[in-house]
């Protein structure tokens, strides 16, 4: 998957992450503030992951956990601080939310302390554990 916005890319290619932009960016969230380098690697290598760039620096990402049939888990979405509040997060999640391998799948979920407003708009219900089934 290869997307363009203006000078903005999104991209799932494992190869084109920036593991330590990714590993500082979680280390200041409150869901992965204590996660190691190889957590992350291990994490990164067993998900699908959606790797938002300005040019040729990573400002953002998210990764999917599936089965590919019936579950996927949304986690880890970021984007830079310097790069919010210009719709990139939302162009991040849609992204996400709809990627080709996981459009088919009955159950997304993701869990978020203070974002529920935007993953409303994806249709996730407000609830202790957000979840958007597609029929």
């Amino acid at each position: 998957m290869y997307k363009i916005k203006d000078n903005f890319i999104i991209t799932d290619q494992t190869d084109a992450i920036d593991r330590e932009f990714v590993l500082k960016s979680l280390n200041q969230t409150y869901w992965a503030e204590k996660r190691t380098k190889q957590i992350n690697d291990t994490a990164i290598e067993n998900s699908i992951c959606l790797s938002l760039f300005d040019g040729e620096n990573q400002i953002g990402f998210t990764r999917i956990v599936t089965d590919y049939a019936t579950f996927a888990w949304i986690a880890d979405v970021y984007i830079d601080p310097k790069y919010r509040g210009q719709g990139l997060g939302k162009w991040l999640v849609e992204n996400t939310v709809n990627h080709e391998k996981i459009k088919q799948v009955g159950l997304k979920l993701l869990k978020t302390k203070d974002a529920h407003e935007l993953y409303k708009k994806y249709g996730f219900i407000d609830n202790e554990c957000m979840a958007l089934r597609i029929e």
